[in-house]
């Protein structure tokens, strides 16, 4: 009885504790489906699809990889707001974040008659301290406002050429902005005049590293034309402009409107400038011509609001008055009209005359009429200022029945004459004739305006000058690219060789040098590298030493024939670059060699327009998939 009772009540607990147990574990379960349940549909709600929650009786762990740090904790926050924060596992981790796109580089310097300034950012490979000392060289006396930030990057391929051109720009630029970004270059600057500006470009253009983009918005105020000259000429073989001056751009298309209608061909240049002596310049311009194209062939020259019409030599006189008084009637109140027809002249009669050559080499003959023997030391001592006390033969008579205007008729000749490279100037009493050719292209236009103001209205005069291109000093500047093939040349024929294990030119090889420097001196400041090679016989360090001796030898000679070379450099190669086998004799002669090459940086990526950006906000730029910085600008 004792012990039946026994085995029940030990029963009846053990059932008790079963049961516990499995209510227990059903109350765990319940508990983490419900928090689990509980926590994601919590993520879900924020959309925070990226998290896994996985409970474990009373903690729930949070894993998967959160955007941002931000997102991780806000994630956090939700699985609080369901369970307890204490019971809240984080397992998480967050993206890597994107490495920080580097700035983009940029910096504008302005000049003015103020001061100099510049503003940008720039990386801390450049040398600031550097830069600075060489705007304030350039600045001279004037204030210098110093706006860099230094961004710690490395600079941009191409950012070094760049900032070291604008500020060589900058050195030729009295009022100007120049604008700077890796492999870019913008100048905007104002000239004094358009000579001025022209070779300012030229300049700029010779000077900019290969590779280097440079875009030039350069600006020149209109010329002051004194007097204000136009002259058109028409004859049996062409029609032609030896003087064209305009007030307007539209009034210049006018004029070589009504030029073209006279029978001229091709291109003109018309300078558009102040002083014009009426707003109805063009008018009158454009009806002088049409009676120029009725009469057939002659002149017609302005000079200011003087207007003066020849006709040629034979043309009908009822022809001739009925053109000079439709004109007369028609020009505007302020111009006055000169008319003339030329008489017959007999050809087996021709008349006094004076004559001055300039030779291509510089040598000036005088010979013909003059009026006095004070008119012919005038005239010699003239001619001896213009073209040198060594270079005038006279040879001239004087003669008593000249006219009272002969002596100002052959000064302004040789005026004229000065202005060309070789040619003629003709005096006779009734015409004056200046031919030959220019390196000017503003020279018939100056000459134009010389006669007109000199002569007076009722002068008739002839010119015919010829702009050759290869004359133009400026313009006949070799490119950078004309320069070292023509130096290549040079050592191929004449190959510049050393004193066996010397770095000093051989005698024989010197005359080489000469022809190098003439070349060079007309080259100007171009980005040059002087190269010397060796073959492979000897130590490999001793060859490099030898090289570079030899590079800078010749780099020194070319100092000592007065040639520029600031932007030059000598570098020695040794034995890395061979252009031939170093096993035979012939190879090894081939290697040992010195060559000019043209410094070319390698082409950097485009980027967008200048934009002066500070450190924190230049950091905001969007990096494509390959890697390069912002879009093309092309």
């Amino acid at each position: 009885m004792r012990l039946s009772s026994l085995f029940i009540i030990v029963g009846t607990f053990f059932a008790a504790a079963l049961m516990s147990l499995i209510a227990a574990n059903l109350s765990v379960k319940l508990i983490e489906e419900s928090s689990e349940i509980g926590v994601r549909d919590a993520l879900d709600a924020r959309e925070m699809t990226w998290a896994e929650v996985q409970a474990d009786g009373l903690q729930v762990t949070l894993a998967g990889i959160a955007p941002t740090e931000a997102v991780r904790f806000a994630a956090l926050s939700a699985a609080g707001t369901v369970v307890d924060a204490a019971r809240v596992i984080d397992d998480m981790e967050v993206e890597a974040a994107a490495a920080i796109a580097p700035p983009r580089f940029s910096a504008e310097v302005l000049r003015n008659d103020a001061g100099l300034s510049i503003i940008g950012l720039m990386p801390a490979t450049t040398d600031r301290g550097a830069v600075l000392e060489r705007i304030r060289a350039i600045s001279g006396r004037k204030p210098v406002t110093d706006l860099i930030e230094v961004a710690d990057y490395p600079a941009p391929e191409g950012w070094e050429d760049a900032l070291g051109f604008a500020l060589t720009a900058m050195e030729n630029l009295p009022r100007a902005k120049v604008s700077v970004e890796a492999g870019r270059v913008s100048i905007t600057a104002i000239t004094d005049s358009a000579e001025e500006k022209a070779r300012l470009e030229r300049r700029l253009q010779r000077a900019s590293p290969p590779g280097l983009r440079v875009v030039m918005d350069v600006a020149a105020p209109r010329p002051v034309i004194t007097p204000f000259t136009l002259r058109l000429v028409k004859d049996e073989t062409s029609t032609r402009f030896d003087a064209c001056s305009a007030d307007t751009d539209a009034t210049r298309d006018r004029i070589l409107a009504a030029a073209a209608e006279a029978g001229m061909q091709g291109t003109a240049i018309c300078t558009v400038g102040m002083g014009v002596p009426s707003p109805n310049w063009g008018r009158a311009v454009t009806q002088a011509i049409a009676a120029l194209s009725d009469l057939g062939a002659g002149s017609v020259t302005f000079s200011d609001a003087d207007v003066t019409l020849i006709a040629a030599e034979g043309t009908p006189q009822a022809d001739f008055d009925r053109v000079v008084g439709e004109l007369e009637n028609r020009l505007p109140d302020v111009f006055a009209l000169y008319a003339k027809l030329p008489e017959t002249v007999d050809p087996n009669q021709g008349p006094p005359e004076f004559v001055a050559t300039l030779s291509p080499e510089g040598l000036v003959q005088l010979r013909g009429r003059l009026s006095d023997e004070n008119l012919r030391n005038v005239a010699d001592s003239y001619a001896k200022a213009a073209f040198g006390s060594d270079n005038v033969y006279t040879a001239t008579r004087l003669v008593d029945d000249l006219p009272g205007t002969w002596p100002v008729r052959v000064l302004t000749g040789l005026e004229a004459l000065a202005q060309l490279s070789n040619g003629a100037v003709t005096v006779t009493p009734d015409s004056l004739v200046v031919a030959g050719n220019t390196g000017n292209p503003e020279a018939s236009t100056n000459i134009a305006s010389l006669l007109a103001s000199k002569l007076g209205e009722a002068a008739t005069f002839d010119i015919r000058v010829i702009y050759e291109e290869k004359l133009d000093p400026v313009a006949s500047i070799p490119t950078p690219d004309e320069c070292e093939a023509e130096i290549a040349a040079i050592v191929a024929a004449s190959k510049i060789n050393f004193e066996p294990g010397s770095a000093t030119i051989d005698a024989s090889t010197l005359g080489t040098m000469d022809d190098i420097a003439e070349v060079l001196k007309l080259c100007g400041d171009i980005p040059l590298e002087i190269q010397g090679h060796t073959d492979s016989q000897g130590r490999e360090e001793m060859n490099l030493n030898l090289s570079q001796a030899r590079a800078q030898s010749v780099l020194n000679e070319l100092r000592a024939r007065r040639v520029l070379t600031a932007s030059y450099v000598a570098t020695g190669y040794g034995e890395t670059d061979p252009i031939a086998d170093n096993d035979s004799e012939e190879g090894r002669e081939a290697n040992r060699r010195i060559e000019f090459k043209l410094i070319r940086p390698k082409r950097s990526l485009p980027v967008g327009e200048t934009t002066l950006e500070s450190i924190a906000g230049s950091s905001d730029i969007e990096v494509p998939g390959d890697g390069t910085i912002g879009p093309a600008d092309e």
